[in-house]
């Protein structure tokens, strides 16, 4: 009998970039409203810059996928991990708007080709592996944009300025990435010899799997910036009580993706999806129909809790229906960004015509349509 011999260091530099890489964008989420009122930036101007972000991820995340299986995952993981450590703290020394935008672009780029390799990386390592352990990965990167907020919140209120604010946890970011690629960020998994030019159109299995993402995403990037917006204005109440919500959608997701691994293992990735989507349907509808603050952390943590495993069980599934796995991963990161972009900008167009809690129906929808197709989407994918 063969024995399997586990890529346990890998494994664990590939955690610390995700730690590291959740840090950043939690440090540089805490920054925002200081680098806004720095450059006196308007609402407007500020949302073009965030979508200059946006737009940096999703240029760079295919291109990304194709770099990974040429020249191995590790070693571009590796890369970029340097790229977006000299990459994050750009936006606090810039003078305009239109370097904002620049820079903003350049770190959006080297964020989501960073989110392509590493999961890409981590998915070669479940194969080597031989048992789910994508959640843990993803539980890594909400811890670290968990500690990243706390810890720039503490900064901003020990008086450092918004340099200080991206430097310093730039620099354990730094050590984490580097220690990883130093001592463990091997290559795993085939490469790719024939070069590989344009970009590739996803199989049917994986434009499900991204469809999937697509809609998880967007789900996430409504509650992010819609939830203290529609809490606020049902509730009548301040801004710190209608933050409960995120709040506790953030801290519900990171706990669940810590046992991710082991619900996968036990229920099986496409009962995780399937179940998923009804708990997030079903804590969305609860939030939606019944507004007030205890329902409001209830039920945000249920969407968190229902979402929390299905992207990682869909990174997996994507990374195994490619000839390697950065590939798939690439394709299926790409269209989740794309519905994480378009999914605010779209309830905040349907509330001007319907009203906002009925705008936010459609995410009900988006996470039923997600537990009535993933089920079979993912056992097709990992059959």
């Amino acid at each position: 009998m063969k024995t399997i011999v586990k890529p346990v260091s890998e494994r664990v530099a590939t955690t610390a970039v995700f730690l590291a890489n959740g840090l950043g964008i939690g440090a540089w989420a805490v920054e925002v409203p200081r680098i806004k009122e720095a450059l006196s930036l308007s609402d407007t101007a500020l949302g073009l810059a965030l979508f200059a972000f946006a737009l940096g991820a999703i240029v760079a995340m295919p291109l990304a996928g194709r770099l990974a299986p040429r020249f191995g995952s590790g070693r571009v993981t590796a890369l970029l991990g340097v790229a977006f450590v000299i990459a994050l703290p750009l936006p606090a020394f810039v003078p305009d708007f239109a370097l904002l935008c620049a820079v903003l672009f350049v770190l959006g780029a080297a964020n989501g080709a960073l989110d392509v390799s590493m999961n890409g990386h981590a998915s070669a390592i479940e194969s080597e592996w031989h048992a789910p352990i994508m959640s843990s990965f993803h539980a890594a990167w909400s811890v670290g944009g968990l500690l990243g907020a706390a810890s720039g919140a503490a900064l901003q209120a020990s008086g450092i300025g918004t340099a200080g604010g991206l430097l310093i946890p730039d620099a354990v970011i730094a050590v984490l990435i580097l220690s990883g690629a130093f001592f463990a960020l091997r290559d795993i998994g085939p490469r790719v010899k024939e070069a590989v030019s344009g970009f590739v159109l996803p199989s049917g299995a994986v434009m499900k799997l991204a469809g999937l993402a697509f809609l998880c995403m967007l789900v996430e990037g409504a509650v992010a910036d819609w939830s203290a917006v529609f809490l606020r204005s049902a509730l009548d109440t301040q801004a710190s009580a209608a933050a409960l919500g995120y709040s506790s959608f953030a801290f519900a997701m990171a706990a669940c993706r810590v046992v991710g691994d082991v619900s996968v293992r036990r229920l099986g990735s496409s009962v995780v999806v399937a179940i998923g989507g009804l708990i997030a349907a079903l804590g969305l509808a609860l939030v939606l129909g019944y507004p007030n603050v205890v329902s409001a952390c209830v039920g945000f943590a249920l969407v968190g809790i229902g979402l929390a495993n299905i992207v990682p069980v869909i990174f997996s599934a994507a990374g195994r229906s490619t000839s390697t796995p950065a590939v798939g991963v690439s394709m299926a990161a790409t269209a989740g960004y794309a519905g994480f972009l378009v999914g605010p900008p779209l309830i905040g167009f349907a509330a001007g015509f319907l009203g906002l809690r009925l705008a936010l129906c459609a995410l009900v929808i988006a996470t039923l349509v997600v537990c009535l197709l993933g089920r079979k989407a993912v056992q097709k994918a990992v059959a």
